[in-house]
């Protein structure tokens, strides 16, 4: 597979060997398979298909996480045979439903659901199933410190079970810049968890490791953030990769980016990559370690 990516990485200046989208979510009620079919005619090769969490109707029991597992699985499996691209699934219950259920159930209970759900994941990933645990960290939001407390302590345990299972999972957390990549570290280390295997999904365009403290990122690929990118490219000595974490949602058209962006902001690199003085070479090894050669160590 390798050697025909290399023959073919570019074809009158146009990238055209894979294209990774690390964060997707769909729906079966909304574009879907439509979804996809705009990100393969865009130019696209893979996704990482991650598990879409209710919040309008949030999970009650382990049951409901495996039929919506096995839901996310399902719709994998269908996209493979329709378009015949890589899909990998990632599988894990959403810290925001674990504060919200707070809220409704109590917190024993609703970290006991989660712990759940999450060695569920697990099983999943050790049978081929699934590729990485996610997205799982802690609110992105406000919350009083018992709740903040309580959820560092969740994410501790929850890479405590990643590290013993040498898989890697995908950080839904707040923004709060250099520090949050500093208090992630920290945890990663505690939990001898490596911290190349702690993704930070939804991720600023700062990929130097300065700022994110050897944290491999999935970079949100906004308007501006190609050229931010770039800036910081020669600081960076992590893993690192873009996503849109499309939600399909037909009440957001398009949040947070929409299914074309990521060939469009991967030709957009290839470009602002060329005039920043890159070679052919080295651009072609910057974008397949990005799409391709990085993808198959953070998520298999």
């Amino acid at each position: 597979m390798r050697a025909h990516w290399r023959e073919n990485m570019f074809n009158h200046g146009r990238w055209e060997g894979p294209i990774l989208d690390q964060h997707m979510h769909l729906d079966r009620n909304n574009r879907f398979l439509d979804a996809v079919s705009e990100f393969v005619n865009s130019g696209g090769t893979a996704i990482n298909l991650v598990h879409k969490p209710n919040f309008s109707n949030l999970p009650l029991s382990i049951s409901d996480y495996q039929s919506a597992y096995d839901n996310t699985i399902e719709m994998a499996r269908e996209i493979r045979e329709k378009f015949g691209i890589q899909v990998s699934v990632i599988l894990g219950p959403h810290p925001v439903s674990w504060e919200k259920q707070i809220h409704t159930i109590g917190l024993q209970e609703s970290t006991s659901l989660h712990l759940q759900a999450v060695k569920l994941a697990i099983q999943y990933i050790s049978l081929g199933e699934a590729v990485c645990l996610g997205e799982v960290g802690r609110p992105h939001y406000p919350v009083d410190s018992q709740i903040w407390d309580a959820a560092n302590d969740l994410l501790l345990e929850i890479m405590k079970l990643a590290a013993e299972e040498k898989i890697s999972i995908q950080l839904h957390v707040e923004d709060d810049g250099e520090k949050t990549y500093s208090d992630l570290a920290k945890l990663c280390d505690k939990a001898s968890l490596p911290r190349h295997l702690a993704i930070r999904h939804y991720a600023p365009a700062n990929i130097s490791s300065d700022f994110t403290h050897g944290l491999s990122v999935s970079v949100s690929v906004g308007k501006g953030s190609i050229s931010k990118i770039v800036e910081s490219l020669p600081n960076c000595n992590s893993y690192w990769g873009m996503e849109t974490d499309f939600l399909d949602d037909k009440n957001r058209p398009g949040a947070v980016l929409g299914p074309k962006t990521i060939p469009k902001r991967t030709h957009q690199l290839t470009e602002k990559l060329r005039q920043s003085g890159y070679s052919v070479e080295q651009i072609n090894e910057i974008i397949e370690n990005i799409h391709f050669n990085w993808p198959q160590i953070l998520y298999s």
